[in-house]
């Protein structure tokens, strides 16, 4: 069984910043990719980033320039730095990790950013 805990969602106001925690345990053996999606109110479930076993890393056009994406190997753990918010990204933030061709996700974290 795969667990992911994430960490470090809560309200900003506009232009500010917010870093994602999310750290995986349990039946971990190679994880082929880590990943951030989000689901605001009222909207689909959307990816945000993805950082590959290689350091491959991929983003939405939407936060390109604002997110960063990384992982820590040794730590099973991924973050998303997330800068110059905007109230376009309040949402739920889900972290995902993908081993041997199956997903897990975590309970998410909300984000809020004011105006």
């Amino acid at each position: 069984q795969v667990r992911l805990v994430e960490s470090g969602g809560g309200l900003v106001q506009a232009g500010g910043s917010l870093r994602l925690s999310c750290e995986a345990s349990g039946s971990i053996s190679s994880i082929d990719a880590m990943s951030w999606d989000r689901q605001a109110p009222g909207k689909q479930r959307e990816p945000v980033a993805y950082i590959t076993d290689s350091g491959y890393t991929n983003y939405a056009d939407s936060v390109k320039g604002r997110f960063t994406i990384s992982r820590d190997k040794a730590k099973n753990t991924v973050y998303l730095q997330m800068n110059s918010l905007k109230p376009e990204d309040t949402a739920v933030y889900y972290c995902k990790i993908t081993q041997q061709f199956q997903d897990y996700w975590g309970q998410g974290t909300q984000v809020t950013v004011s105006s």
